[in-house]
């Protein structure tokens, strides 16, 4: 019995690896897996105002029920620092009607993870009057921040060791609730590389629990046949 459950058990969970490699690499490429931002904090903490990162390090998330308004504040050019010179580029008024300012330059280069090959118009500029557009009226809005992630290819200097967990580096998104300025701060990590995807160690663990279980039955059954009982198990 067990000679003959095994090659269709290993058949079985050999089947699953093409399965779940194929899933994978079907699945669009739209974060680094690489990579997770973190947040760590929010000044000021509102009531009924909530952030968080959504896919690892794609995009923000802003809800606001706290019928307040809120800002999100463009690119500065204060590196690393809480800079509001960026101009408003985002906000999500009181009664939860969200909208998006055109004349800011975050509007065009948010549009693309990387900001790869994005031209931004002249007359959008961080001192241009805003031009307020309405896409939503439920409170809620997400964006591409590219404060939040590594906008280049490859695998940052300061990453030494691929298989290491790294700080790349600490960031900050400039905001507004109400009439109080504040910011999001958080932290960008790479992720250590483990060699590979697939969960190999599971495999193998699930292979030996069916074959103990395999073998478990087979024991019981050559003792209840050496036994002479009548019961017969439906098998």
């Amino acid at each position: 019995m067990l000679r003959r459950l095994l090659p269709g058990v290993a058949l079985a969970l050999l089947a699953l690896a093409p399965s779940a490699q194929a899933t994978v690499s079907q699945t669009p490429d739209i974060t680094n897996t690489h990579y997770t931002s973190v947040l760590l904090s929010e000044h000021p903490r509102v009531a009924g105002v909530s952030w968080r990162v959504i896919d690892r390090d794609d995009e923000i998330e802003l809800v606001n029920h706290s019928h307040r308004s809120v800002i999100v504040y463009g690119y500065s050019s204060q590196d690393a620092n809480v800079g509001y010179d960026g101009g408003e580029y985002a906000r999500v008024l009181a009664d939860g009607t969200v909208e998006i300012n055109e004349n800011s330059p975050a509007y065009y280069l948010n549009q693309s993870f990387f900001a790869a090959g994005v031209t931004v118009p002249p007359n959008a500029t961080a001192t241009a009057a805003p031009k307020w557009v309405t896409v939503a009226h439920n409170g809620i809005y997400l964006w591409h921040d590219h404060r939040i992630h590594y906008v280049a290819l490859g695998t940052p200097p300061v990453v030494k060791d691929v298989h290491r967990r790294t700080l790349v580096f600490p960031w900050y998104v400039p905001i507004q609730v109400g009439a109080t300025k504040g910011y999001l701060y958080g932290k960008l990590f790479w992720n250590a590389e483990n060699g590979s995807s697939f969960p190999i160690g599971a495999i193998i663990a699930l292979i030996v629990v069916v074959i103990g279980g395999v073998a478990l039955v087979v024991v019981v059954r050559r003792r209840r046949g050496a036994g002479g009982g009548t019961q017969r198990e439906a098998w």
